[in-house]
């Protein structure tokens, strides 16, 4: 049967939000969020989607975007999904071509992707000239297995509060997306050119559809935000642990596990049955702390590179 490539429309939103999770159980996806990251995405990505047609009904998806602020020219990234029950018909090849033909008519010198940690996917990738990098677990939660682990104390004059109760005051979001460039960032020379991108921050981040505000929880010492747990959800039941960092000088003291277990048992009073999150294979702080909470991998990826010629 004939594939045909076209480019995304918006009402499309659905069945590739149902083919994304098809193809990644792991994966959080609504269709405002595939519509979300149309909408936000900047201009110099130069980013498109393209879905595959078979037999009149959507396949496949395919995101293709230049990298515009890597430390070196011509980076790009590019994902696709496939139908499961559609794969093995060439569907996967028709949408990597036609984003890699994308990308080099952009100027992209090199592809970044990422593919399952299993024999078809790498073996996919490897036929299309790719090399495999370093590996990212996928791990889930169920929430209604058993008990989860009591917060650990924390010292006198430190609190635990929600992104919620930040909401209504300007300066006060303003105090979250500080603390969000000051946890994540790792190059602290970084952290006052982040301060500039607080509109940016507020449309990916702060009004992206799946983050859950009632959710994501703050750890605040003396009136500073010191470590923050992020949490996306699909307000259906599945939730994803997105970010959950500490300021550098308040590290090992116990502020992530007890922000992030505090996200969790609220998650679960609020009907949450599965947690998901995806944590490189090199974080072993991270992957312990999980280990406690009672995560388990339920799946991995492998990270896939190819010069474009």
């Amino acid at each position: 049967m004939t594939v045909i490539i076209r480019t995304f429309r918006p009402e499309d939103a659905a069945t590739v939000s149902a083919i994304r999770r098809a193809a990644l159980p792991c994966e959080l996806t609504t269709p405002d969020s595939v519509l979300h990251t149309l909408r936000t995405a900047d201009p110099a990505e130069r980013h498109r989607r393209l879905v595959a047609e078979e037999g009149g009904v959507i396949a496949g998806v395919a995101d293709a975007s230049l990298v515009p602020d890597a430390h070196e020219p011509g980076q790009s990234a590019v994902a696709v999904r496939v139908d499961p029950a559609r794969r093995g018909r060439g569907i996967g090849t028709a949408l990597l071509r036609a984003a890699e033909e994308h990308l080099r008519a952009v100027g992209a010198r090199e592809a970044y992707g990422w593919a399952g940690d299993e024999p078809r996917a790498r073996a996919f990738a490897r036929r299309h000239g790719y090399e495999s990098l370093d590996t990212s677990h996928f791990q889930r939660l169920d929430l209604g297995r058993g008990p989860l682990p009591e917060p650990s104390a924390l010292p006198p004059g430190t609190i635990v509060r929600t992104v919620a109760e930040y909401a209504a005051d300007p300066r006060a979001v303003r105090a979250v997306h500080r603390a969000d460039i000051e946890a994540t960032t790792i190059d602290p020379a970084d952290i006052e050119a982040g301060y500039a991108e607080y509109e940016e921050w507020l449309e990916h981040t702060w009004n992206d559809p799946l983050f859950d505000r009632e959710l994501s929880t703050l750890v605040v010492e003396d009136g500073r935000i010191v470590s923050l747990a992020f949490v996306e959800s699909d307000r259906a039941g599945r939730g994803m642990s997105a970010v959950t960092a500490t300021v550098p000088e308040h590290r090992g003291r116990g502020h992530a596990t007890a922000a992030k277990t505090a996200a969790l048992l609220r998650a679960r009073e609020r009907g949450v049955t599965e947690m998901f999150t995806s944590v490189d294979t090199g974080n072993a702080a991270m992957l312990a702390i999980n280990e406690r909470l009672g995560y388990e991998i339920c799946g991995s990826e492998v990270r896939q590179r190819r010069a474009l010629g």
